[in-house]
């Protein structure tokens, strides 16, 4: 009961997380007249005094000192800070400049691209409903290419940026609140130099006769750590494939706001540019579930061998003595540990891939 209740829990906090990174277009036009730079640089200022309560709040220092030894992992740290940057001030801009459907598009073929730079990059094998979602995918970014007149280049670079942030915070192994918190640190100094020197230009829209905007302005720090502090609380409930189908809710909601809020166009040949990554996006969750259950059917096998094999051993022990029991509890092991690396490491295709990193969508 206690199980279902925390599963219950987990599940509103990743509607909850996901929910507000996908309604977050509604929100970024709010701040106009301000830029999407000035924009970026008041929600790097402002996040970093959010998390810093946060992690006044749970006394989490110890990892800095630690982060300050290791320069090769305060460079991977740098390195996603200015990627992550990257996504964000396109994100802002392009809802700020009337191309939400197209951000939206970056984020649903996000696992795409998430799973070519795992070949490209890491030497994963994919299995081939994964690559024929591959497949599919570049034939969307075609149709959509051909439907444009152009590549859909916010699309990419959204996409693109945040599997390339996946894979760096794969590589530094942090937690979320203090690799949010590393990164809004080494970005704080240039985005308030930046914001003191739209100030001295007379430029800056902070200074507003109207205190409403600066109020907005400085939310910013509350609309990108909220959704994460949710997030954490449901990668700690769910399953990670739960999460992973979860994920799809941003850039839905996304789409949505474009189509029925903006009222963005959406002509014959963007409709079909999108269908045809939604059903390599069906077809990915469809393997990767179907994986997920077969390894689990396996290792529950392995367990039940196991099982059989250590009442064997109890019987050999009653029989015959301690050196039996010895030799069967010995096989028994061995017999057991060989079929969980078999269900776990044998097969020549990698587990199933659905969630993307996890990590905030701009």
């Amino acid at each position: 009961m206690k199980a279902q209740t925390e599963q219950r829990t987990g599940l509103l906090y990743g509607f909850g997380a996901y929910g507000m990174w996908g309604l977050v277009p509604l929100f970024w036009p709010l701040l106009k007249p301000s830029g999407a730079v000035e924009i970026l640089a008041h929600r790097m200022v402002w996040s970093l005094a959010v998390v810093g309560v946060a992690l006044l709040a749970m006394r989490r220092w110890g990892w800095i000192r630690e982060l300050l030894r290791r320069p090769r992992k305060l460079a991977l740290t740098a390195l996603a800070a200015s990627v992550i940057s990257v996504n964000w001030g396109l994100y802002i801009w392009a809802v700020n400049n009337g191309a939400v459907v197209e951000a939206s598009l970056g984020y649903f073929i996000n696992p795409l691209v998430t799973i070519a730079i795992g070949v490209l990059v890491l030497g994963e094998r994919l299995r081939r409903a994964q690559w024929a979602a591959v497949g599919i995918g570049v034939a969307a970014v075609l149709v959509l290419a051909i439907g444009y007149g152009r590549p859909p280049w916010i699309s990419l670079v959204l996409a693109f940026s945040f599997a390339a942030y996946g894979l760096i915070k794969k590589k530094l192994n942090m937690g979320g609140v203090e690799s949010l918190a590393a990164e809004t640190a080494l970005l704080f100094l240039p985005a308030l130099g930046y914001l003191l020197w739209l100030g001295a230009q007379g430029r800056s829209t902070f200074a507003l006769d109207d205190p409403g905007h600066a109020w907005l302005l400085a939310a910013t720090g509350l609309v990108t750590a909220i959704p994460l502090i949710c997030f954490g609380a449901a990668a700690i409930r769910v399953p990670l494939s739960t999460l992973g189908l979860l994920q799809y809710l941003a850039p839905v909601f996304q789409f949505g706001l474009g189509v029925v809020y903006f009222h963005e166009a959406m002509p014959p040949e963007r409709w079909a540019g999108f269908s045809l990554v939604w059903v390599a996006l069906a077809l990915l969750t469809w393997d990767a579930l179907r994986t997920a259950r077969r390894s689990r059917a396996r290792l529950a096998e392995a367990g039940a061998s196991a099982a059989t094999a250590a009442s064997a051993a109890t019987a050999a022990t009653d029989a015959t003595g301690v050196t039996a029991s010895g030799e069967a509890t010995v096989a028994a092991e061995v017999a057991g540990g060989a079929e969980v690396a078999g269900a776990v490491h044998g097969a020549p295709e990698p587990p199933p891939t659905v969630a993307t990193p996890a990590r905030e969508p701009a």
